[in-house]
């Protein structure tokens, strides 16, 4: 079974940079064909793809973000990170980590942009 978990600080102060780590077990974040989002939810919104990186190492982001977005990987660790730069109360939302291949997403984590 795979599951993953996100952990971060839940309060970052504006102009600062949010990063978050999603731990994955039960699989391999570089076995074939598996790809890990990061997506996020801010309140009384729908849901928001942030990005991804792939099995291999490659990364896509949302073209509303891609400026802000970095999102990497420690292998040995089988971790993924997000990094978003230049936050403003406008990020401010629930950030999920997931994998549609394996079915699962995390439980979500809390962060608020606030002064």
């Amino acid at each position: 079974q795979v599951q993953l978990q996100e952990s971060g600080p839940g309060l970052v102060k504006p102009s600062q940079t949010l990063s978050l780590t999603c731990t994955v077990s039960g699989v391999s974040i570089t076995t074939n064909y598996y790809y890990w989002h990061w997506i996020r939810q801010p309140p009384e919104k729908g849901l928001e793809w942030i990005g991804r990186i792939e099995y291999s190492g490659s990364t896509y982001y949302s073209p509303s973000l891609k400026s802000r977005t970095s999102i990497s990987r420690d292998t040995s660790k089988n971790q993924f990170t997000l990094q978003l730069n230049s936050v403003t109360p406008e990020d401010t939302a629930v950030y999920f980590c997931a994998s549609p291949r394996a079915a699962s997403w995390g439980q979500g984590t809390q962060v608020t942009v606030s002064a």
